[in-house]
């Protein structure tokens, strides 16, 4: 049976590949891009977890999308975002093996 890379999946190793990028030194653009690619990942996996039932996980996403939402960004430090940053990659990517659109 052949086995193809979900949407879902797909967008959260490119979250997670742009979030661990963002640890080095960009332009403003970069990181405002990493907002709305962070921000739109994160609602769609609050929508994903609430279909397949996963509530817990719905809060997660979404208060990654709070903190990362660019309509009334949190400005925090370098230093924070480092922290913000690498945190929301890991959930990002540990979410790939309890979040799956064909669970249900």
């Amino acid at each position: 049976m052949k086995s193809y890379l979900k949407f879902s999946v797909f967008i959260r190793i490119i979250a997670v590949l742009l979030l661990f990028w963002a640890l080095d030194r960009h332009s403003y653009g970069y990181y405002s891009m990493l907002r709305f690619v962070t921000f739109g990942v994160g609602i769609y996996l609050v929508y994903i977890s609430l279909i397949l039932n996963k509530v817990p996980w719905a809060w997660v996403f979404g208060m990654i999308a709070l903190i990362f939402n660019p309509i009334f960004p949190i400005h925090l430090g370098r230093e924070i975002w480092a922290y913000v940053d690498i945190i929301t990659g890991i959930i990002f990517l540990s979410s790939i093996f309890f979040i799956r659109e064909d669970s249900k």
